[in-house]
């Protein structure tokens, strides 16, 4: 990014500390501060959330650094509001950037009278005033066909190759797992990034949240298994898919999770499993 460009960040209230740094890395890269904005996100005592920029805006290429994670409303509401404070100070073009993209897990109609929740949320962020959206990790790729603005989806996955390098000496044991079917293609860049063996969990759900059956397509034992995915939520799906290959003869089971939602019971099943270790990124604040 050339540094006569004219560009300002703002940050929301979900993931300050991830704000301050990119705030801090783009200072170092462009040789020069890059600041966050002077702006004031609050709320009143009913809850509205009020937005007011400090700063001169008008323009200046503008990054909205906001992850929409629990809570997930709340989050939602502050990126718009700030998108159309931004708007109708004159900025040039508002980047919105979404680590963590929520609802986009309802990207279709699972029965009848059920929501595509995702296009919806696309749809307001253009209504907004957002022009570009920047996210990691989308749940489903077809979601950027969602929007009528430019999306651009970043990738985990190669920051996830070098850590494994740096962390596994002995690669030739290693087989990357994907947990589900959906996940083939995430686990498959890793694995071929690193020139390593593939395995798959079939798992079939009866409804949101809960697994009847698991079983493994794919050689196990002996192996030392990394299971990547996108989403930890409840965790209870990663934890049984963690031991399934346990039982089935995995030497040891790790994880690397794009966005650690970590609801609920996540962290103590996560404690209790048979898992050594769970690497996340800081999508979404700890």
């Amino acid at each position: 990014m050339k540094a006569d460009i004219n560009l300002k960040l703002i940050a929301g209230n979900s993931n300050m500390d991830l704000a301050r740094a990119i705030s801090r890395r783009m200072s170092v890269y462009r040789g020069m501060p890059v600041d966050l904005a002077n702006a004031r996100v609050e709320r009143f005592n009913d809850k509205e959330i009020f937005v007011e920029i400090y700063d001169n805006v008008r323009g200046e290429d503008v990054f909205i650094i906001q992850s929409t994670c629990n809570p997930a409303n709340d989050n939602l509401m502050e990126l718009l509001i700030i998108a159309d404070a931004l708007r109708r100070s004159s900025a040039a073009r508002v980047t919105a950037v979404i680590p963590y993209f929520g609802y986009a897990r309802q990207d279709r109609r699972t029965s009848a009278r059920t929501p595509i929740s995702a296009k919806l949320v696309a749809n307001l962020m253009a209504q907004a005033g957002i022009n570009r959206v920047l996210t990691l990790d989308l749940h489903a790729g077809q979601i950027q066909g969602f929007f009528d603005i430019p999306v651009d989806n970043l990738y985990a996955s190669p920051v996830f190759a070098m850590d494994i390098q740096h962390n596994f000496e002995d690669l030739s044991k290693v087989t990357i797992i994907s947990p589900d079917v959906g996940g083939v293609a995430r686990a498959r860049e890793i694995a071929k990034r690193l020139n390593l063996a593939l395995a798959i969990v079939d798992k079939r759900r009866s409804r949101p949240g809960e697994v009847d059956e698991m079983t493994i397509i794919g050689e196990v034992e002996g192996r030392t298994c990394i299971i990547v995915d996108d989403i930890c939520d409840t965790a209870g799906t990663l934890c049984k898919a963690a031991q399934l290959l346990k039982d089935n003869g995995a030497e040891a089971v790790h994880a690397y999770i794009s966005h650690g939602v970590l609801s609920g019971p996540a962290v103590e099943r996560v404690k209790s499993s048979v898992m050594e270790s769970l690497v996340i990124t800081d999508s979404i604040p700890l």
